[in-house]
């Protein structure tokens, strides 16, 4: 078997990101306090960059220096190419002018710092240190309280027991019997209905201990809870032979319990929006405007200026040159980067201004028909970078604090031709019901007979899904009798 060598050449093209490309497009789908976080990072790690300390607003010549840095920084970053051999470089748009030392604090300034209670930490006692904290008074012995210091660590944030007894005894090593022993002991702690394993256990719990006759509510809870979900009180006034009315009464003390007992003790962080467009109007029109505040401006530090300027570096130094240019192009990439996410932001938000007027002028039902591709082509980039700007990002309008993505929705085309929004329609469908007789409410095939009546035909599942997309339950269980 003969075996021959041979030597061909072959062209072909292949697509390579650059490290740059990628840290554009990784810093483009971040959210503001995403973004806040890597330029954080970057100024701890990177020594050639720092922040630019704020300033007075009427300071014309440090709003000049910040618009130069930026637009330096897309003018005269090109990929690899050392930017200290570049004669064209400024580094006046990146630096210092003059390296100052600290201001010097005067004397009507106080040393005492002030305290900031936004830095102070508090903390809460959570659902199972309060169960602990009762455990300890009631006078347990040893045995019985590691048991139910065992059924304590398996009770979840809502208060209920997550894992039935005889899964609890066998991952902890202990008898079934010793766990349904100290079970109801653990279900008379506070808050009432802890300890239950479902929504029937909870409220009966809480029923009995109610300090009334609690034969009745037991028996609505253990026997006619799927009509009770529903408001079907005439059949269960016929189970009981009670008039509607008492059951109405009884009824209205069962949906005063509290079918997640642990919800108290639940930490509630409160997440705040920050806008990362602001939408003004100026006369007829409106105004976009990038929102700056609270991002670290950056600049490179003039320190290692002179290690970059001067002539051949000696032996010694040609290794700290080397990285301080490594370092320095990072930066000035990371410089470039910012600059080219917030100019994207900003001609996606003002594309979507020019496409939704109406509903800047008129309100949300006035909310036109559009997809990625219509932004997407009006600014001239792809889809996909559209997708990552309306990531995360909010718009701050007259009408409200939007996601950028929420502008975006399909249409349904109506009787006369035209196309309406799908957001329109789920506004139209909340207001249906809004607007409804609690004791007769709007069936979903009644809300398609009217949304008819306006020219919108729509299919029954769709209204459905439009409800269920809304948080609005079925006509069965919003009918009310009280």
């Amino acid at each position: 078997m003969a075996m021959n060598l041979k030597m061909s050449m072959k062209l072909s093209q292949q697509l390579r990101m650059t490290p740059q490309l990628q840290q554009a497009i990784k810093l483009l789908q971040l959210s503001r306090v995403e973004l806040e976080e890597e330029v954080r990072k970057e100024l701890t790690e990177n020594p050639v960059l720092e922040e630019i300390q704020e300033t007075s607003d009427d300071d014309p010549a440090a709003k000049n220096q910040v618009a130069e840095d930026l637009k330096a920084a897309e003018a005269q970053v090109q990929g690899d190419v050392d930017p200290r051999r570049q004669e064209e470089f400024e580094w006046e748009n990146y630096v210092e002018s003059l390296y100052k030392p600290p201001a010097q604090s005067t004397p009507s300034e106080s040393s005492d710092e002030i305290m900031n209670y936004e830095n102070v930490i508090t903390t809460t006692q959570t659902l199972s240190d309060y169960l602990l904290w009762q455990m300890s008074l009631f006078g347990f012995n040893e045995e019985e309280e590691s048991v139910i210091s065992i059924l304590i660590s398996y009770i979840n944030e809502e208060g209920y027991l997550q894992a039935s007894l005889e899964e609890i005894a066998k991952e902890e090593g202990v008898e079934v019997n010793e766990l349904a022993e100290m079970l109801p002991f653990l279900q008379e702690f506070d808050p009432p209905g802890v300890g239950a394993r479902d929504l029937k256990e909870c409220l009966l719990i809480q029923a009995k201990n109610l300090q009334e006759d609690t034969k009745d509510l037991v028996e609505i809870v253990e026997k006619h809870l799927p009509d009770l979900e529903k408001k079907n009180y005439p059949a269960i006034a016929k189970a009981l032979d009670k008039p509607v009315e008492v059951i109405v009464e009884l009824s209205k003390i069962i949906l005063s319990m509290d079918p997640k007992p642990g919800r108290a003790f639940m930490t509630n962080d409160t997440q705040f929006i920050t806008p990362d467009v602001y939408v003004y109007k100026v006369g007829e029109d409106y105004v976009v405007s990038i929102n700056e505040d609270g991002l670290p401006r950056l600049r490179i530090s003039n320190l290692y200026r002179s290690l970059l300027k001067g002539d051949e570096p000696a032996d010694g130094t040609k290794g700290t040159q080397e990285y301080v240019q490594d370092k320095l192009r990072s930066a000035i990439w990371l410089i470039k980067s910012i600059h080219q996410r917030q100019r994207t932001i900003y001609k996606v938000a003002e594309s979507i201004v020019k496409h939704q007027k109406e509903f800047f002028d008129k309100g949300p039902s006035f909310i036109k028909p559009m997809i990625l591709r219509d932004i997407a082509g009006d600014i001239g980039m792809h889809e996909s970078t559209v997708s990552r700007v309306t990531t995360s990002k909010y718009m701050h309008t007259p009408r409200g604090i939007f996601e950028l993505k929420y502008f975006f929705n399909s249409g349904i085309t109506t009787s006369d031709g035209e196309s309406v929004a799908s957001e329109s329609v789920k506004l139209k469908i909340k207001e249906l019901v809004d607007n409804e007789d609690a004791k007769n409410p709007l069936s979903d095939q009644k809300i398609v007979e009217l949304l008819q009546k306006d020219g919108i035909d729509i299919a029954r599942r769709t209204v459905a899904k439009y409800r269920d997309v809304l948080k609005i339950l079925p006509s069965s269980k919003r009918k009310r009798y009280f």
